[in-house]
């Protein structure tokens, strides 16, 4: 085969996937980048070209800070919590030899399989403030005092949203890290302890330098991760309330073009928020680049 054959042959291969492509994803996200300088409800034939206007408006709405700032909130405390997690159950289930690890690995991983929707009502049911689970047990144990409509208040809301975001995502993240730590070579761990190096000493100076490469890849996901999925719990569970304390970018986009018929407006939200999102992606990779240790 002539590499003029082998061309075509690759491009025929490759142009039908190109062309879906190009039509459910590229063409959508151009249409909305321009449709955030017009004014359209969404269902008429007619648009008005309005320039910088939505974009103006979008700065002088409170509602947007607001919810700027509630993205911000998950993404410093999600992440954080769920890696956390996710690197101790990793480090116990691959230097501690239990018995039941691949019970434990499908006990952890099982939320992940499960639809955000799903969880987000499970878990609507646990903060309950009549039937809930939560509340019952606070009560059945005297600790009525500390019982709340968590997804009702101001100042509960948002760290209720953070229990199944973290739930849901430590199994998936703790998959990942197991197996980027089976591949760390064992006699690294034997030397370690013939030294005199504690089980803490041996993560900081061993593990973690090992699997950095890896952490690092999945912080980026997770950001975005949590940018996507938090629109599922927010709708879900509480509808941005109350008083759009729960708010995310996300929801009022979808508020603002689904339910108020502002598309143009809608689409200059996702165009903050594409900005947003990138802007952050690049951060976490320059806060976190720094030379990987090889072995």
């Amino acid at each position: 085969m002539t590499n003029r054959s082998k061309n075509v042959f690759i491009a025929v291969c490759v142009l039908p996937a190109v062309i879906v492509f190009g039509i459910f994803s590229l063409y959508p996200f151009l249409r909305a980048i321009t449709m955030a300088f017009y004014s359209w409800s969404g269902i008429s034939a007619e648009s008005e070209f309005i320039g910088l206007d939505n974009f103006r408006t979008l700065a002088q709405d409170p509602i947007v800070w607001k919810s700027l700032r509630n993205n911000i909130f998950l993404l410093l405390v999600v992440p954080v919590v769920t890696k956390a997690l996710s690197l101790l159950f990793a480090v116990l289930l691959t230097r501690k030899r239990f018995r039941e690890r691949p019970f434990y690995r499908t006990v952890f991983f099982f939320p992940n399989v499960l639809a955000l929707v799903v969880i987000s009502i499970l878990w609507s049911f646990i903060y309950h403030p009549t039937f809930g689970i939560l509340n019952s047990f606070m009560e059945a144990i005297g600790l009525q005092s500390l019982t709340h409509a968590w997804l009702g208040e101001s100042g509960t809301v948002l760290w209720a949203l953070v229990f199944p975001m973290v739930w849901q995502a430590v199994g998936y993240y703790m998959i990942i890290y197991i197996a980027a730590m089976e591949g760390v070579p064992a006699h690294l761990y034997e030397s370690a302890v013939l030294e005199g190096a504690t089980e803490m000493q041996q993560f900081l100076h061993i593990t973690f330098p090992l699997i950095w490469s890896v952490v690092r890849i999945t912080i980026v996901f997770f950001l975005i991760g949590v940018f996507n999925n938090s629109f599922t719990y927010v709708q879900v569970m509480t509808n941005s309330g109350p008083d759009n304390e729960s708010s995310v970018l996300m929801t009022y986009l979808y508020k603002q073009a689904m339910q108020n018929g502002n598309f143009g407006y809608g689409a200059a939200i996702g165009v903050f928020t594409l900005i947003v999102t990138i802007t952050l992606a690049w951060l976490s990779e320059k806060l976190t680049d720094k030379e990987s240790v090889e072995y």
